[in-house]
Formats: C-alpha cells, sequence, structure tokens
C-alpha cells in the first residue's frame, strides 16, 4: 500500500494505491492522520483512489475514520476516481452520501 499527498492550494489530495485492508490499513492510517494534522485548516481533502487496486470493509473504515478527523477540523472529504471495484464497494456502502465522489 502506497499514500502520497501534496497541497494545492486551500486543498489537500491524498492518493491511495495498492491493497487496502487488514495488513495494510495501520500503517496508511498513521500516516494519513499525520498529514492530515499538518494541513488542518484546508478547506477540503481530496481522496484519489485511481490506483486502489483492492478495499473490503476495512477500507471503509479507514475512509469514515478520516471523514470524521478532518470534520473535527472543519474540512470536507471527497472522494476521487474510484477503480470500478471499489466504487461498486463504496456506492453500496453508501458512503457517497457522507464524502461525495468527484
Amino acid at each position: 500500500m502506497q499514500m502520497m499527498g501534496s497541497r494545492r492550494g486551500d486543498n489537500l489530495y491524498i492518493f491511495l494505491s495498492g491493497e487496502l485492508d487488514e495488513h495494510t490499513v495501520a500503517d496508511v492510517r498513521t500516516r494519513t492522520d499525520r498529514l492530515i494534522d499538518e494541513n488542518a485548516g484546508l478547506s477540503r481533502a481530496v481522496f484519489n483512489l485511481a490506483g486502489l487496486k483492492f478495499m473490503d470493509s476495512t477500507g471503509i473504515g479507514f475512509l469514515i475514520g478520516r471523514y470524521k478527523k478532518l470534520r473535527k477540523y472543519g474540512m470536507a472529504m471527497f472522494l476521487e476516481q474510484p477503480e470500478p471495484n471499489a466504487d461498486k464497494i463504496l456506492s453500496l456502502s453508501g458512503i457517497y452520501s457522507l464524502m461525495p465522489k468527484i
């Protein structure tokens, strides 16, 4: 699992690639939370999921946890370019009602 972040204007972009499951989530959670803390006060965070090849329910839990963390900072969260299999799981979960797909 790889995670990369960048700041563009008032937006924080987080790029996820690889597999997001119970074996990889702890490390990516720690790194993502650090990145969010370092960029608190921006208007929104965009999670780019184009490189995410696999995600299970652990991945959904990861996204919901980041959503809650971002809300504490007053930041909106969006999901961008989910891979088709991940998009199907995300759609079925109803997560797009919390964090819209852009």
